[in-house]
């Protein structure tokens, strides 16, 4: 296995909790220092049994991984020391004020006692919670105990940050926000390992993306790479009169190469090829057989059409009923 010393490596990962039941079923992934590293897939495949593992807050069945160079087994000490996490759950005391967190989580990450102050201030600041700095917890909202959790994971300057699912259940205001952290904190050098079942954060963020349902990563690449998987642009003509469909398919056939068209109603799909000519020759042929056209496009496979194309279900759920991931039995973490 090679050492990144600010990367990931993983290599047949496996967690199986009781019952025989794989959260996790033999992953392998690289994940290069300095990039954003989209882990995408449905609640219940496994992404944040997987961050558990990498944290060393449950210990591994089988299989290998370093984080910052460091065994996970092995070196629990020392991952902890490289890395920041911000999980599901934010630990949060509703007591406590966010100032007063910040103190607390400077103090045990043992940071020096003058810098203290300056450095909880400063990140208070740059999640945008410094108004509301000396309110109790428990009357901050959502977004605003989810960036608090942030900032907290931040006070050490980890090389690698782990953020599983951070923007689940946020307004979009929010959801910005975490975004643009994120970002920031790329930009300065720091490795980040997302998981989220939200496409659009993984097409906005990832620099490269795993794909991961039941335990397994099924695809890996950067999200260009993946769209290109279930093929290439399609040409998308909206007919005026669905009633013309036929004729707009029999007309569009000979430039649709090997894919011929298709239709939904007053739509007529095929594949787009900038060689034989795009928009301008598929409405040059349908204007010379009469067809109406009310509207034409072109259109990219989203990550949407990538996850249903491998595994046949939506990447999030709508129902709030999706299965869970078993819940970890309580065992003591990785030393």
């Amino acid at each position: 296995m090679t050492i990144l010393p600010n990367g990931i490596e993983v290599e047949g990962l496996v967690r199986e909790f009781k019952g025989g039941v794989k959260a996790v079923d033999g992953i392998d992934l690289t994940v290069e220092p300095g990039e954003i590293y989209g882990f995408l897939g449905p609640n219940g495949a496994g992404k944040s049994t997987t961050v558990l593992m990498l944290t060393t807050l449950l210990p591994p069945t089988s299989g290998s991984a370093r984080v910052a160079g460091h065994d996970i087994t092995k070196e629990g000490a020392q991952v902890r020391m490289a890395i920041g996490a911000a999980l599901q759950e934010a630990a949060l005391d509703g007591l406590l004020t966010g100032r007063e967190h910040m103190r607390l989580q400077t103090s045990l990450q043992g940071i020096p006692k003058a810098e203290r102050q300056a450095r909880g201030d400063a990140l208070l600041e740059r999640v945008g919670l410094m108004e509301a700095a000396d309110r109790k917890v428990r009357g901050y909202s959502g977004g605003m105990k989810r960036r608090l959790d942030l900032a907290l994971a931040l006070v050490h300057h980890p090389r690698i940050l782990f953020l599983d699912e951070p923007t689940t259940g946020l307004d979009p205001q929010s959801r910005i926000a975490v975004w643009a952290i994120v970002r920031q904190l790329v930009g300065q050098g720091t490795t980040v390992l997302l998981t989220t079942q939200y496409l659009d954060e993984a097409d906005r963020l990832a620099d490269s993306i795993a794909v991961i349902d039941h335990g397994t990563v099924i695809a890996e690449g950067t999200s260009d790479q993946l769209k290109d998987r279930v093929g290439g642009e399609k040409l998308e003509v909206t007919l005026e009169d669905a009633d013309q469909r036929r004729l707009a398919i029999d007309t569009l056939t000979p430039i649709s190469g090997d894919e011929p068209p298709t239709c939904d109603g007053p739509i007529v799909r095929m594949p787009m090829s900038r060689e034989r000519g795009g928009i301008a020759e598929a409405v040059r042929r349908l204007d010379g057989t009469g067809v109406g056209i009310a509207d034409i496009a072109v259109r990219r496979p989203t990550l949407d059409d990538v996850f249903m194309v491998l595994t046949g279900h939506a990447a999030e759920h709508e129902n709030g009923d999706e299965e869970q991931e078993p819940e970890p039995e309580r065992e003591e973490a990785a030393a």
